[in-house]
């Protein structure tokens, strides 16, 4: 049995609450008071709901989390009330998880939506506040992903029963495949799993995803989105640094940054990635806007996703530590996708960027089709403006933050709570009606750190998993984990 996380190495962070109250006594933020409003239309209208419906002011769920209440919501946003200095509100989210989250229900989840939101929160509030509550609950919960690895390859299935422990893949995935960045963003969560509990399944199941990739031929040294789980073999030839691939590539430098810098495999294999990234993907607009486009079938689609902008962050956290000595050029990499996905905000009407925006003929940086043109509430850009932020101190990453919390506070507010809207080229947009989990875990935390000052949550001590949720750099006596005891 290893230690408790809450040792030596965690005392830096008994001032967090201190650092907050003392930068921004009372709800003095505005990104403090939109997670109020947000959090207390939830409690009031769908307290153990997954998300909300703010303007029907009722619960709403979708198939990601099955079809049981488990409070997505709740769990999601704990991390921020906690790093906010909202603790009567932690304090409620806690009493629920304690005596409501129940993960023996007849219900088939999605598992990388599942580890991120659930796992992630749990871990993030657990190391946060040190209650037992909630790693007890994250270790219960992993223990019900696990059969999900019970494939002819170990890569998981898509979703899992939490009750049957039956797993399967979504219909809609090429002939049957997983995705590379579901099977692909499990490591931080199960490595600190194995590190909590003693017990190496956690650690052993995602080292053997990566050992297996590493096996593998990749076309023109990119990683397909699809992998068959029962041959092995890649389905189509699509890559993405936006949905269905983003966060791989992010986990990949996270693991080598978690592991203090000693999991020098995981470095290597994010830099390879990248490089081909470069080479294949990122082009240059007529207009000189960088952008990372996706390959499809043979040729480069010039689009980019708003999950793709995401990558400015993770270019400029991934600097120090690279090839050839290119922090500098991976830095001003960083801050060209940030202006470019800051210039596809404000192209539009309401200042909010598109979910999808081309760079063709005359077209740049703005969405085509109707149904790229929502924005739901997603916080990729604003993270990279974060990002962008501490490493550089550029005030014109807080100002772009400003405009980005403005519009929202504007146009996604409703009484009772914040709604996605279906055209952010419209001067009157309707809604979609929900307030995504993921905006309380996310969005506001990263508008919330944007105007903190560095030592909150400083990054030589925190890496952020891709809902934002903050787990502890393992300083495990400068070994990888492969290399301790405990995981032998």
């Amino acid at each position: 049995m290893l230690s408790s996380p809450l040792g030596s190495w965690l005392h830096p962070f008994k001032s967090l609450m201190c650092i907050i109250h003392l930068s921004f006594p009372g709800l003095a933020l505005p990104s403090q008071q939109m997670m109020k409003h947000a959090w207390d239309n939830y409690r009031q209208y769908g307290w153990g709901h997954n998300e909300l419906k703010p303007i029907a002011r009722k619960g709403h769920s979708t198939n990601i989390f099955g079809n049981s209440q488990m409070g997505a919501t709740i769990v999601d946003a704990l991390d921020t009330l906690y790093i906010m200095g909202l603790h009567d509100e932690f304090r409620e989210g806690q009493e629920w998880i304690d005596k409501n989250l129940d993960f023996s229900v007849n219900s088939e989840v999605s598992v990388f939506e599942v580890n991120i939101r659930f796992i992630g929160g749990l871990l993030a509030a657990y190391y946060l506040s040190g209650q037992e509550v909630f790693k007890i609950k994250a270790v219960q919960l992993a223990g019900k992903l696990l059969p999900a690895f019970n494939t002819p390859t170990g890569i998981p299935w898509a979703m899992v029963n939490l009750k049957s422990g039956v797993g399967r893949n979504w219909g809609w995935a090429s002939a049957g495949s997983s995705i590379l960045a579901e099977f692909g963003t499990l490591h931080m969560e199960f490595v600190h799993l194995s590190y909590l509990t003693g017990d190496p399944v956690y650690y052993n199941k995602v080292m053997h995803i990566r050992k297996l990739l590493q096996k593998m031929d990749r076309p023109n040294g990119l990683y397909p989105n699809y992998l068959n789980p029962r041959t092995g073999r890649w389905g189509q030839h699509h890559t993405s640094v936006g949905g269905l691939g983003d966060s791989f590539y992010e986990y990949l430098l996270k693991a080598w940054l978690m592991s203090d810098k000693t999991d020098t495999e995981a470095r290597k294999m994010y830099d390879d990635a990248i490089e081909a990234i470069e080479k294949h993907l990122i082009r240059k607009s007529n207009g000189g806007l960088t952008f990372i486009g996706e390959w499809k079938n043979g040729h480069l689609e010039r689009k980019m996703g708003h999950l793709t902008c995401f990558a400015g962050g993770m270019f400029a956290l991934g600097a120090d530590g690279s090839r050839d000595d290119k922090a500098g050029h991976y830095l001003q990499l960083g801050a060209e996708i940030a202006h470019t996905c800051h210039e596809s905000y404000d192209r539009t009407t309401l200042k909010l960027g598109p979910e999808a925006f081309k760079f063709d003929g005359g077209v740049e940086a703005v969405a085509v089709r109707q149904n790229e043109k929502y924005y739901i509430l997603r916080p990729e850009v604003i993270e990279t403006y974060w990002y962008m932020w501490r490493f550089t101190h550029d005030p014109k990453y807080r100002q772009w933050g400003w405009e980005a919390t403005q519009a929202i506070d504007k146009y996604c507010r409703v009484s009772g709570g914040f709604s996605g809207v279906k055209d952010v080229y419209s001067s009157s947009p309707t809604y979609d009606d929900v307030q995504q989990s993921f905006f309380l875990a996310e969005t506001l935390k990263y508008l919330y750190l944007l105007f903190s000052n560095d030592d909150l949550l400083p990054l030589d001590n925190w890496v952020f998993n891709t809902e934002a949720h903050p787990l502890p750099v393992l300083h495990l006596a400068n070994t990888t984990l492969s290399g301790n005891p405990a995981y032998r």
